[in-house]
């Protein structure tokens, strides 16, 4: 047992280990044990606000609200874990090859074109909150109740977008354990400042969704704050100094040509997800469209934690490659592969026989809990296939070969789920329940399609 609990106390110290010397078991237990814990607080974030605005007196709207809020924001997520995805190639790349000072302004560079970017998009977000609301579904009533705290949650893109990518960054350079405590950080503050403001408490007046908004923008910015402490600040391997930040056209073209196709790569995923979301409301109404959106709470709480596991094949295969141990590389992502799948299916089982249970902890609405708890039970069937398929992705990513991963989500999720979803839930008069059956049917072909092409080893040969 001292042996196991030194082994945990190790992954979660943050010290310096070289993944291209330990054995392939450990390399990849070291970074996994922390990025899971990194991935799991993230996910925490959207069930406490799930959790405190179902309880409020229009759980209805509120739950809605916040789901397509989510599912709006996940195109801004998509910018900023394609960015991240930029940053974990080139600084493991560059940690692989003995450089830490390259590496670090490898970092500040991505940094520099992703606040650029972020920083647009976030404005359009907060000016045309409610019609993004209308657009996705929502009935103008409850558009006009959940508009404010759209537009505290657009607003703080650029927040999301530093969080994504300097934990990005500090994951490349092996250092998992500092992303993990960032997420700690926010989602502590987060959790004590949502009763405060969404309920009120003494001075603090009550504010309802909207302080749920308030709370999850704060905790993130105090995570923020804690991550460029250590990349600014702290004595660590990855340091940024000031001159990093002047533009170099050469390393940013470098950045943007890992980074599109990353960023493309998500967005499609993303926007799949909008449309099945919509496609749940019009097919199924509020009732539905709020069962879904609990549904999908409940499965990225488990799934951001598996995605963290498979996070570890991405930095593993960029710094074997940076030093030229391919064989280790495709080695460290099989063993990845091993353990996600074990994990899933434990998921998979939690799903199958508590869904129920989970489902009533965030809504008490009959109708609503029996939406939930159908589309858990539907979706949680190709989750095997999702651990596997989400580790392929990753190496994909870590290699620096973005646009395997892009074009494989092109055809998956556009190609095949969304006409699969339209064609049962509207020809077959499924509704909702022709969603819910087209997720894991997609997963399941995406991951065979990424598993041939990850044997066929085309990846070996991308240069960053």
């Amino acid at each position: 047992m001292k042996k196991y609990l030194d082994f945990i106390k190790k992954a979660l110290s943050g010290e310096h280990v070289d993944y291209t010397k330990v054995s392939i078991r450990n390399a990849v237990l070291l970074l996994a044990i922390p990025m899971m814990l990194e991935m799991a607080m993230e996910s925490v974030f959207a069930l406490v606000d799930l959790y405190f605005v179902g309880h409020l007196k229009e759980s209805g709207y509120a739950i809605q609200t916040v789901g397509l809020t989510e599912s709006v924001l996940s195109i801004m997520y998509s910018i900023a874990i394609g960015m991240s995805m930029a940053a974990t190639a080139l600084v493991a790349r560059r940690v692989g090859e003995k450089n830490p000072e390259k590496a670090s302004k490898s970092a500040a560079q991505v940094i520099l074109v992703s606040f650029a970017v972020t920083f647009i998009l976030s404005i359009i977000g907060v000016v045309y909150a409610e019609e993004i609301l209308i657009l996705m579904g929502s009935k103008p009533e409850a558009a006009a109740f959940g508009k404010d705290f759209t537009r505290i949650m657009m607003g703080s893109s650029v927040i999301i977008m530093l969080l994504f990518l300097i934990n990005g960054i500090f994951r490349g350079a092996g250092n998992a354990a500092i992303a993990m405590k960032s997420l700690w950080i926010a989602n502590i503050a987060n959790i004590i400042l949502c009763p405060l403001l969404i309920k009120g408490f003494g001075p603090i007046p009550a504010m309802g969704l909207t302080g749920a908004a308030l709370a999850t923008t704060i905790g993130r910015s105090i995570g923020v704050l804690y991550q460029l402490y250590y990349l600014l600040v702290a004595d660590s391997q990855i340091r940024i100094k000031q001159k990093y930040f002047t533009p170099d056209f050469k390393m940013i073209k470098s950045i943007v040509k890992i980074a599109t196709p990353g960023i493309f790569q998500f967005v499609i995923a993303s926007c799949s997800w909008i449309f099945l979301a919509q496609l749940v409301a019009t097919t199924g109404g509020e009732n539905a469209s709020a069962g879904y959106q609990t549904a999908l709470r409940l499965m990225m709480f488990f799934m951001l934690p598996a995605w963290g596991l498979s996070n570890a094949a991405s930095t593993l295969v960029g710094q074997n490659m940076g030093a030229n141990e391919m064989l280790r590389a495709e080695q460290s992502v099989m063993k990845t592969v091993k353990y996600n799948v074990i994990f899933m299916l434990t998921v998979s089982l939690i799903f199958f026989f508590l869904g129920d249970f989970l489902v009533s902890f965030f809504t008490q609405e009959v109708e609503i809990k029996s939406f939930a708890k159908n589309a858990l039970h539907i979706m949680s069937v190709g989750f095997i296939f999702y651990g596997i398929g989400m580790v392929m992705i990753n190496a994909f990513n870590g290699a620096g070969d973005t646009w395997t991963p892009t074009w494989v989500n092109l055809i998956g999720f556009w190609l095949f789920q969304i006409p699969l979803a339209y064609f049962l839930s509207k020809h077959f008069e499924m509704g909702p329940k022709g969603v819910f059956i087209s997720i894991p049917a997609a997963e399941t072909f995406i991951t065979i399609v990424a598993f041939i092409l990850f044997r066929k080893g085309k990846w070996k040969t991308v240069k960053v």
